[in-house]
């Protein structure tokens, strides 16, 4: 019936009523921290509050968040030197490697997920191997991207997060790990990332960004929803146990679409420009950074996110826990 039978503001009377039919839950176990580990810790000018960390300073991260009930962290590693193969991503004394048997060793309830990649560790900056025209050859990128998963395995990850976008590198990496007996290690795909211009602190960040070009070419067009569905679609045939939709605030729209077509958990990635813009706004006096930054992550939740990777993670889990 219409007004005046129904009212729609007899449920938000009250604080109480209003969190008895909240919809979308929000807590500190859906996030996710992502740490930047290097040898030399640095300050990252545009994402203030974000800092690349020595292993010491790695764990000492993964102790906080997780006394403030937050399960997981996703680790970056920034190598001391880079060659063409990005050879550092599948060195078992590389940053990465070194921070995961750490943080596992002091708490192994802590869930460490590696992401795989080589563009933090190419001289080029790209996310595979670059051909002598410039392009990036897919197919003989896989073997390395496998290579550096199974390094990951071995050093104790829990999950393993392919970000290259190359084709067929879930199979690939499913393949070797399978072979070498990782069969229970699950895979989370960065199954619908996109080339986005949020991603530019990021780059400072993990010193990634390209020496030429761009990554359009093997990156989704922000422009293309459908073809996300499809690359979603060909992750999980290929054996991810796990997708993700990478960034989060553009496209909740995709996040949406994907919760719809699959049962798997799905993971977004509230990324670095983000976040930046955030920390920027707030530190105007533009809005109260609190409530901007729950709303946001809420808003992820609510469009079908099941855990969300976030550089807010610790101060959000701070925040809840107030609530």
């Amino acid at each position: 019936m219409p007004f005046p039978d129904t009212r729609l503001r007899r449920l938000r009377r009250t604080a109480a009523l209003r969190g008895l039919v909240r919809e979308t839950e929000l807590s500190p176990g859906r996030l996710i921290a992502p740490l930047f580990v290097a040898s030399t810790p640095a300050a990252v000018e545009t994402m203030p509050g974000v800092s690349r960390l020595t292993i010491s300073g790695a764990l000492a991260a993964a102790e906080r968040v997780a006394a403030l009930g937050v399960p997981g962290v996703l680790l970056f590693g920034i190598p001391d030197h880079k060659d063409e193969e990005g050879s550092g991503a599948w060195d078992e004394e590389g940053a990465v490697q070194l921070a995961t048997r750490a943080i596992k060793a002091a708490l192994p309830e802590m869930i460490v997920i590696t992401d795989v990649c080589l563009c933090e560790y190419t001289s080029h900056g790209h996310c595979g191997v670059v051909r002598a025209d410039g392009s990036v050859d897919n197919d003989a990128s896989l073997e390395l991207l496998a290579r550096a998963a199974l390094s990951h395995a071995r050093a104790g990850a829990d999950v393993i997060a392919p970000s290259d976008m190359m084709d067929g590198r879930v199979a690939a990496i499913r393949a070797e790990l399978d072979a070498e007996g990782f069969a229970e290690l699950p895979i989370l795909a960065y199954a619908a990332k996109f080339a986005s211009a949020y991603y530019g602190p990021f780059r400072e960040a993990a010193d990634s960004t390209p020496a030429f070009g761009d990554r359009r070419s093997y990156q989704l067009d922000p422009a293309n929803g459908r073809e996300a569905l499809r690359e979603t679609e060909l992750d999980i045939a290929e054996g991810a146990d796990m997708v993700m939709v990478k960034p989060a605030l553009a496209y909740l729209d995709v996040i949406a679409a994907v919760r719809a077509m699959t049962r798997l958990p799905l993971a977004a990635y509230n990324v670095s420009g983000e976040y930046a813009m955030v920390k920027a706004a707030a530190a105007s006096g533009a809005f109260d950074e609190r409530a901007i930054v729950l709303e946001t992550l809420t808003s992820i939740r609510r469009a079908g996110a099941d855990l969300i990777i976030t550089y807010h993670a610790e101060e959000a889990a701070r925040w809840l826990a107030e609530t």
